[in-house]
């Protein structure tokens, strides 16, 4: 099967979006997303989904919804457990990119959590990372960033 890694960007309240956009355009976290996203599956929702300014080069979509989506370059799944088959028969390493409902979903199955933890709050922020308990991971903080907002790239991966 698949190793799932979550990958998202959040605010000192678990902060991930607002109004479907990003609340925090970090030109250098950007490029983190690519540098590890790349030539790997993405897995999101609907509303991310329609977030992207277009198809993100070089990555398999795979959306989870219960709209139709025409576009050959999309897999569409309408059922969280079709996917989840579908992904362990896939031998690389998948990104779930979001959004809440998504990453709530795939919490208990995830790998490792790729985290940008945002020095920062948003208090009009209207979607949230999902709760979950931190002892269940071993932490490795991957590179701290002091910028205007400062922030740091952090790996969880699941205790044995």
């Amino acid at each position: 099967m698949a190793k799932l890694i979550i990958i998202a960007a959040i605010g000192k309240n678990k902060e991930l979006g607002k109004n479907n956009e990003l609340i925090w355009h970090l030109k250098e976290d950007l490029t983190f997303f690519k540098e590890h996203t790349l030539n790997h599956p993405i897995v999101m929702g609907y509303n991310t989904f329609l977030s992207l300014p277009k198809l993100l080069p070089k990555r398999k979509h795979l959306v989870l919804t219960h709209q139709n989506i025409e576009n050959p370059d999309i897999k569409v799944f309408h059922d969280f457990n079709h996917l989840v088959k579908y992904l362990q028969e896939v031998d690389e390493d998948v990104y779930i990119i979001g959004g809440a409902t998504i990453y709530k979903l795939f919490l208990p199955l995830a790998n490792e959590l790729l985290l940008t933890e945002i020095n920062a709050e948003c208090p009009s922020a209207d979607v949230y990372f999902p709760n979950f308990n931190e002892n269940d991971y071993e932490r490795i903080t991957l590179k701290e960033i002091n910028e205007e907002i400062s922030y740091k790239h952090v790996l969880l991966r699941r205790k044995k």
